[in-house]
């Protein structure tokens, strides 16, 4: 009989966890959306990251990346406040623009939809080269409005954001027809 000091021991690197990969996949997407990674090499390395076998091999895909290691979540707490601090500029921007747009009256709610657009047949004519002859309309849907884009070339936005297909709207919301804005207001 041998005594378990005579067997040999094998020492088997440790298997890599899914959190370790998730991790690097993490840093390398990131790393494509900053634009420091080409769509190829992201698409390699992320091949490279799901066979590695080692915690240096994961390590050596993001080392040139600059988003390893303790300064990362420095870099994402920047980026995250910078992104902060853009969103309420646009946020500032808009509240002081809406006070500047001339008023765009909510129609009297009737069966018809009131019709937006360049040609004289609309119930509002905008004579704007940057509106379509049959832009956009307005119509109230039980107790609330909706704004529908009919295809416009320039489009429509509300409060900023491109409208595709219809949006409901409320006295107080920025809209825009092209190039020419309204704050939306009741009577």
């Amino acid at each position: 009989m041998t005594s378990p000091s005579e067997h040999p021991t094998y020492s088997f690197p440790a298997r890599l966890s899914d959190a370790e990969r998730d991790r690097v996949v993490d840093v390398l997407r990131e790393g494509a959306a900053e634009g420091r990674l080409s769509h190829d090499t992201f698409l390699r390395r992320m091949e490279l990251a799901l066979i590695a076998r080692r915690p240096e091999e994961l390590k050596a895909l993001t080392a040139d990346l600059g988003l390893d290691g303790p300064e990362a979540g420095f870099g994402r707490r920047v980026i995250g406040a910078v992104g902060g601090a853009s969103a309420f500029l646009v946020g500032l921007r808009r509240a002081w623009q809406a006070g500047k747009l001339p008023p765009l009256l909510l129609p009297e709610p009737g069966p018809y939809p009131l019709r937006i657009g360049r040609d004289p047949e609309n119930g509002l004519r905008l004579s704007h080269e940057s509106v379509s002859r049959l832009h956009a309309q307005l119509i109230r849907r039980g107790s609330v409005w909706v704004l529908r884009d009919l295809g416009s070339m320039n489009g429509t936005t509300v409060n900023g954001l491109r409208v595709t297909g219809a949006v409901t709207v409320r006295a107080g919301d920025m809209v825009g027809f092209g190039r020419m804005s309204f704050r939306l207001t009741e009577r």
